[in-house]
């Protein structure tokens, strides 16, 4: 397990996120053995963590695949297309989600 690039993953999806990113839901993104996190925006402020938990959607992917997607090497179309990211319930929210992303980017 990458216990420091999980950290780093964990700490900018909390910067780029803020204290509401208006999904309303939570999302876990699986990085398999090398951990989790969990976004609960369920409530303000938002709560980014590694706790486990339920998640109304779950994007699986090797935590690399979403650092490049995060900095705009991978795209998430692509990834998912080609097994890279899998997802795991409402597929509506993981669009929403890849959305709030881009929007904080910019």
């Amino acid at each position: 397990m990458n216990q420091d690039l999980l950290a780093k993953v964990t700490t900018g999806l909390a910067d780029a996120i803020g204290s509401d990113c208006g999904l309303g839901a939570r999302v876990r993104l699986d990085f398999g053995a090398d951990g989790s996190v969990l976004i609960d925006a369920r409530g303000v402020p938002n709560r980014i963590t590694n706790e486990p938990g339920d998640a109304d959607c779950t994007l699986q992917i090797a935590i690399a695949d979403f650092v490049d997607m995060a900095q705009g090497r991978l795209n998430g179309t692509a990834a998912f297309m080609t097994g890279r990211l899998k997802i795991r319930g409402d597929m509506a929210l993981a669009v929403r989600f890849g959305g709030v992303l881009r929007r904080k980017e910019g």
